[in-house]
């Protein structure tokens, strides 16, 4: 009898189990159905709400906020009608070898706008970009001038080695189709503008972040110190004061030069912006620069280094003049104190144009590269043009002064 109880209320209790997981199942389908539907619903509400704001916002537009929209876009606008007016005076200007020398120009540019750019994210700017150049492109040139030239800077320093420089290199047409052996005595005098840059670059970032002095001051003193500093290592040549030429022709090639039908100057261009890139968004130190840029004493708070973040940024600006001055003497194939004069403008315009703000902790590589690219655009389609230096100079200006004016009423607005 017992044990005929025991099956029944076995059965009972496996029967009650089995019920409460078809319950339980049930009930979960219905939980999975009615939240799948909630979910739907809500992602159609989502993008109804979206779409309402979007048509209560251009429902309400105004001519007040049309006009509002081209001032903020004014610098854009400009830049377009300029390439514009280029374009329609001379057509030829939209051909492959016109936009090749663009990019090939913009090369040298962009290196230094990437090394100024760092600056501006720190609220700075650095007035000593041209000077530091020219010194970089003048010890460079010093350094590599043919043995049998004339008028040599060193008299005294012999002819290299012919096993240290370019060995079994084939040039057709100026294009590097084979090279086996590079010299290391040509990455001498790179090493050397580097270092003579970024140390003046290092003493520039001392001062403002020691001393406090604003960068704009702190800069123009170095600038005008530099001149003086290179214009008496310009003169201490042998030949005195005179452009400094006849560079080897091995080392011109590997500068100026193409691989694969692409100029080397484009192929450098490209490395540097990747690394730069890569160092902005991809390490502590880039991170600390946009937190140092944004807020100098929220950072500070947070445990950022200010003073070496911002030497550190001076000091890369400076490495970045002294390849810049490097690769400027052999594109264009002289030097002489008056190298690198009205660079930083022309450097400087092109972040701010590129969305890289004096208000500070913004601006992206993509920007710099932009900025540049349009501001040598119009630079080369004035000279495509014919139009005269004076008036160049006037219309770069104008184009500096309306970015940073735009730039400034936007953080003013903000605030």
């Amino acid at each position: 009898m017992h044990k005929y109880i025991g099956l029944v209320l076995g059965f009972i209790k496996q029967y009650y189990q089995f019920m409460r997981y078809l319950n339980y199942k049930f009930i979960w389908k219905h939980v999975e159905f009615w939240v799948d539907i909630e979910v739907r619903d809500q992602k159609e509400n989502d993008h109804l709400t979206k779409v309402d704001q979007i048509k209560e916002k251009y429902s309400t537009w105004t001519g007040k906020d049309t006009g509002e929209l081209l001032l903020n876009n004014a610098i854009y606008l400009v830049i377009l009608g300029l390439i514009l007016v280029v374009i329609i005076a001379e057509p030829s200007f939209l051909s492959i070898r016109v936009f090749r020398n663009i990019f090939t120009q913009s090369s040298v540019r962009l290196i230094l706008a990437l090394g100024v750019a760092g600056i501006i994210i720190l609220q700075g700017t650095d007035l000593s970009l041209g000077r530091s150049v020219g010194f970089a492109a003048i010890i460079t040139a010093s350094l590599l001038q043919e043995f049998d030239y004339g008028s040599r800077f060193y008299e005294t320093i012999p002819l290299l080695p012919q096993s240290w420089v370019w060995k079994d290199i084939v040039f057709e047409g100026g294009v590097a189709v084979g090279a086996t052996m590079r010299t290391w005595f040509y990455f001498i005098p790179l090493l050397l503008a580097m270092m003579v840059s970024g140390f003046f670059s290092m003493i520039n970032g001392f001062v403002v972040s020691i001393f406090k002095v604003h960068p704009f001051l702190a800069t123009l003193g170095a600038s005008v110190a530099l001149y003086g500093i290179l214009s008496m290592y310009f003169s201490s040549g042998d030949p005195g004061p005179q452009p400094i030429g006849g560079f080897e022709g091995a080392w011109e090639q590997m500068i100026i030069g193409e691989m694969w039908g692409v100029p080397l100057l484009i192929i450098y261009a490209m490395i540097i912006t990747i690394v730069m890139w890569f160092v902005w968004n991809k390490t502590t130190f880039g991170k600390n620069m946009y937190a140092v840029g944004g807020n100098p004493e929220a950072a500070k708070i947070s445990g950022v280094n200010v003073v070496k973040t911002t030497v550190m940024v001076y000091m890369l600006a400076g490495v970045l003049y002294g390849l810049g001055g490097y690769l400027e003497v052999a594109r264009i194939g002289s030097a002489s104190n008056a190298t690198g004069i009205n660079y930083e403008l022309d450097a400087i315009a092109a972040c701010v144009v590129g969305g890289i703000s004096f208000s500070g902790g913004i601006g992206k590589i993509s920007g710099a590269v932009a900025g540049v690219l349009m501001f040598t655009i119009i630079s080369y389609g004035m000279n495509f043009l014919g139009l005269d230096v004076f008036y160049q100079y006037i219309i770069k200006g104008v184009i500096i002064v309306l970015a940073v004016a735009l730039d400034t009423r936007k953080y003013i607005k903000k605030t």
